[in-house]
């Protein structure tokens, strides 16, 4: 922990003589996340922290600065006509390059005043704050995102991640800016600590935070005189699980018909893979038996299906037509011993990733 005595109440909406009388130094506290690392100041957020308020935009320097950054982003995603967000997006100083720069760049900006200047300024915006994952923004989904030094006042950034993150297509991209805190603990500038701020991010921390929400980093720059991380992004693509159904219904109709081949058939494999395999494939009354070596398993029962589990032997005391190897790594040591030791007339099919393979024939 860190503290800082005396420090301003407010870096904006400053007091005025109005108001002298309630502005007053406070004491700020900073904590570490032992679990991620954050720094962050365990405080209330100031009053305006959902508007965006961006005295910079108007820098003839920063104007330069950021038209070459969001054209080389523009240009390498293919962004060109797309509809491209920014969150907290203030008076429309960055809206309005995007779209000179010929993005179709929509706005969210919680500021009514700051809404209606972008609108007479011909931009669109519209007013409103990400509150949760299951916040619905207009003309969503977006092709690409930007928030720009805004992350860092929110007292929830994960759930604004999150919503924006529902807001983008499949693939979309983005540019996450916050203060770089790598800086500000190395030059010990202490002045950069602000009630304003409520998290401060270091290269490290900023990437977990946004792979944590649903983004994968693709670059992680310092820019603007070193003051700034700069981090593209892209949607993270969600896994196609619907594989698993796929192979599922395939090897079903496999191990049916190979079944159908023979009057008498055991498994060889009482591990959790041929479990599961019995089990999502219902052969409970279908096999036999189960052959495991390990004669800790023999003499029980299979978990669901509740089929016998029996040593090897019983292939010569009570034999079958066919045996499906169900060992995994160990299915060609298996296939062996049975070639070896058993019934050469016996079938053997084993379960393969691909599949089930049987003797002479190709797997469909």
């Amino acid at each position: 922990m860190a503290s800082f005595e005396n420090m301003p109440m407010v870096a904006q909406h400053l007091p005025t003589a109005d108001t002298l009388d309630r502005d007053r130094g406070v004491d700020i506290d900073v904590f570490m996340c032992s679990g991620c690392g954050l720094v962050q100041i365990p405080s209330e957020p100031v009053p305006y922290y959902r508007e965006v308020i961006r005295a910079t935009g108007f820098s003839p320097e920063m104007k330069e600065f950021r038209t070459a950054q969001f054209g080389r982003f523009l240009q390498k995603h293919s962004l060109e006509g797309k509809k491209v967000l920014e969150v907290g997006c203030g008076r429309g100083e960055y809206l309005a390059l995007l779209a000179g720069l010929g993005a179709k760049a929509y706005g969210l900006e919680y500021s009514r005043e700051a809404v209606e200047q972008c609108r007479a300024s011909g931009l669109e915006a519209f007013q409103g704050f990400v509150e949760g994952e299951d916040y619905a923004i207009p003309q969503s989904p977006f092709d690409a995102f930007a928030i720009f030094s805004f992350l860092e006042h929110l007292p929830q950034p994960n759930a604004v991640l999150r919503g924006i993150h529902r807001n983008l297509r499949e693939g979309a991209v983005g540019i996450v800016e916050v203060p770089n805190f790598d800086m500000i603990l190395r030059d010990s500038l202490f002045s950069e600590v602000m009630l304003d701020h409520l998290s401060y991010f270091t290269k490290e921390t900023l990437g977990f935070v946004l792979r944590l929400n649903g983004f994968e980093v693709l670059n992680s720059d310092v820019v603007w005189h070193e003051y700034i991380h700069s981090v593209v992004v892209r949607k993270s693509r969600r896994l196609d699980l619907s594989r698993f159904s796929n192979q599922r219904e395939r090897l079903q109709k496999e191990i049916d018909g190979y079944l159908g081949r023979f009057p008498r058939v055991a498994v060889w494999g009482a591990g959790h893979q041929a479990f599961a395999i019995m089990s999502m494939m219902q052969l409970a009354g279908k096999i036999r038996y189960v052959i495991d070596s390990a004669p800790f398993k023999q003499g029980k029962v299979t978990p669901a299906t509740h089929i016998p589990i029996v040593a090897p032997e019983t292939l010569r005391t009570d034999p079958v037509d066919a045996v499906i190897v169900m060992t995994g790594s160990y299915a060609n040591e298996v296939k062996r011993i049975l070639r070896g030791k058993f019934d050469p007339k016996l079938n053997i099919a084993v379960l393969r990733d691909f599949g089930l393979e049987v003797e002479g024939e190709t797997a469909v």
